[in-house]
């Protein structure tokens, strides 16, 4: 029976030699190792052998199935080194690779990075929030009555539980306010919703940093300054920038700035980018009330707070004239940026 093992073997290993594709090989191995080949069927043979020649016939069968598989196994790469080689036919190894298009940030996360970098210097840390809010940091807290229109469902998105996709990084300052002592100096990038149509200079979502500095004697004069420095440094000392009246129920007096926009073959024109003011002593009040102390005393503290859109920020920057490019993820328009 030992003999018959050793033919079987031999068998295997020719069969397995002369197989000159996959599906040759594959056949050979399923004649001689799979459930119904040679092997097995040899192995079922085991039952009929005396009890003293057992230890021998199985040795020769696991010797015979391990030839078998190290034959297979030597025969496979021996196959797929014989197609790569033919895949590789008539190719020159020498000539240069074609060489694939480069990533590259997108251009919003560039103007974020450079404002956030201008920020810090200035002294601003990064704060954080949801962008799930409740109407309390995000309204309530900020002297927006319930009759302001921003709470309205046309303008807001809100869900069935009563809260809502936060319409501005307002609410960071808030929960800010909430957890730290003054003095508080930080910055809130982050992305805001709002039912908006869609045109030029207007998206439902988009891209927020605001900022909020409170301590003891801050003056508007120091709000006016770090704007006017910042806008500067982002788009150069000849940037021309505007402070125009303006409201909000969470800062008196207001204000929106302006820079004026150039783009290659049109005329120059202001495009807003930030709305500003000395935080209201109703939002102190409404923060000392939560907190339960006198941290915030409107008596005690003053502060200013700012938002601009980093949306708007990139097409002062690259002279970018509609908001929609930003999002359509046209890869001729980004690649542009990397």
């Amino acid at each position: 029976m030992t003999t018959d093992i050793q033919t079987i073997q031999d068998q295997a290993v020719a069969g397995i030699s002369a197989a000159t594709d996959q599906r040759s090989l594959e056949e050979a191995r399923v004649a001689f190792l799979g459930k119904k080949g040679t092997l097995a069927a040899a192995a079922a043979g085991m039952k009929d052998i005396a009890n003293e020649d057992k230890p021998a016939f199985g040795a020769a069968l696991n010797k015979a199935r391990a030839a078998i598989t190290t034959a297979l196994e030597s025969k496979t790469l021996e196959l797929q080194n014989l197609a790569d080689q033919k895949s590789i036919a008539g190719i020159d190894l020498t000539l240069p690779a074609r060489q694939l298009p480069a990533g590259g940030l997108h251009p919003l996360t560039i103007v974020k990075d450079r404002a956030i970098q201008i920020l810090r210097r200035m002294g601003f840390a990064l704060a954080d929030g949801p962008e799930i809010e409740t109407e309390y940091h995000c309204f309530d807290a900020l002297n927006t009555p319930d009759d302001h229109p921003a709470r309205n469902e046309k303008d807001t998105f809100y869900f069935d539980g009563g809260k809502l996709l936060r319409t501005h990084t307002s609410s960071v300052q808030i929960r800010t306010m909430e957890n730290t002592t003054p003095p508080v100096r930080i910055i809130a990038p982050g992305s805001a919703y709002r039912r908006d149509d869609v045109d030029a200079t207007h998206l439902p979502v988009f891209n927020q940093l605001e900022g909020l500095y409170v301590d003891q004697d801050v003056k508007l004069g120091d709000l006016k300054g770090t704007l006017e420095y910042f806008l500067q440094a982002m788009f150069g000392d000849n940037t021309e920038v505007r402070f125009r009246p303006h409201f909000f129920p969470f800062t008196e007096p207001s204000f929106e700035i302006d820079v004026k926009l150039h783009v290659q073959g049109q005329e120059p024109k202001w495009i807003e980018v930030a709305g500003c003011g000395m935080v209201d002593p109703a939002v102190f009040k409404s923060i000392s009330k939560q907190r339960g102390d006198e941290s915030f005393a409107p008596a005690k503290v003053t502060g200013y707070a700012f938002g601009m859109g980093i949306d708007r920020l990139a097409m002062i920057q690259y002279g970018i004239k509609d908001i929609r490019a930003l999002i359509e993820n046209d890869t001729r328009f980004l690649s542009q940026f990397a």
